[in-house]
């Protein structure tokens, strides 16, 4: 008899942020594994784009234009889903970024930091979680059943240079996603869990340009985050995936309010 532990057959999983780097291979990964995967994001063009690829495959997707921070857009969101599936069974909350004037470069200090780009990076990384849950986890309560899997990071747990806004933020997802496990279950049952996963160093869109020289080589900060990465490389993104069908499929079905680290080590190491 075959162990289905693991299926995800059938689910309904909505992903923010789904055709980004990391989103887009959850999105085509958890398809092919049998969920019904709805991709939410701003760009028409990128969203649909990454649906059709999907659905040539085989495989279940719908894109709707979406925006983390807009709760009448996301509500819209949450009626088109349900009239077309009756249900959300998990919420991913992949948006989030970073942009130039909340970091600090090397040769700025503190007091040169864009205070406006510092409140738009902690509103999408921090509030473009928040808002969805919120509006998700309604629909889920009604249906007497709901998973949601927030994207923390390696700076959720300690402070690193120059990110600032992305770290602050970022240690609030996961203060929040703990939060949120126990206020889910404790009001409304063990059918309820909110978990995170904390991704080590990928390379993706928003930190290219920290990590990749023009002509492709590794730039001074990333050599230091491969000196603090045991397994000396960055991580790819297929390598989330796993962490992902856990969380999302009833393996993980006791668990609840875990950052769920994949990092080739770099959290628990030192020197």
């Amino acid at each position: 008899m075959k162990n289905t532990l693991f299926n995800i057959d059938g689910k309904v999983v909505l992903i923010t942020g789904g055709y980004g780097i990391l989103g887009s291979q959850m999105s085509e990964y958890l398809a092919s594994e049998g969920a019904k995967v709805v991709i939410l994001g701003r760009s028409q063009e990128k969203g649909e784009a990454l649906a059709n690829k999907i659905r040539a495959k085989g495989h279940e997707a719908m894109f709707l234009i979406s925006d983390a921070l807009n709760e009448e857009n996301l509500e819209q969101n949450k009626a088109d889903i349900l009239k077309a599936y009756g249900k959300i069974d998990v919420l991913i909350n992949a948006a989030g970024g970073n942009i130039p004037g909340a970091t600090i470069p090397p040769d700025k200090t503190i007091f040169d930091v864009n205070t406006e780009a510092l409140k738009n990076v902690i509103d999408l990384n921090l509030f473009g979680t928040i808002t969805p849950t919120l509006v998700f986890a309604k629909a889920m309560v009604d249906g007497g059943k709901g998973n949601i899997i927030n994207i923390a990071s390696m700076s959720s747990f300690r402070p690193l240079t120059r990110v600032m806004g992305y770290g602050m933020a970022k240690a609030a997802v996961a203060n929040f996603t703990e939060y949120m496990a126990g206020e889910l279950s404790t009001k409304f049952g063990d059918n309820f869990r909110v978990n995170a996963i904390a991704p080590g160093f990928f390379i993706t869109d928003q930190n290219r340009n920290l990590m990749l020289n023009p002509d492709g080589s590794y730039t001074e900060r990333a050599k230091s985050v491969i000196a603090h990465t045991p397994f000396r490389r960055f991580g790819r993104s297929e390598e989330l995936l796993g962490a992902i069908h856990y969380l999302v499929s009833d393996a993980s079905s006791f668990t609840n309010g875990s950052i769920l680290v994949v990092d080739g080590g770099f959290n628990s190491y030192s020197i």
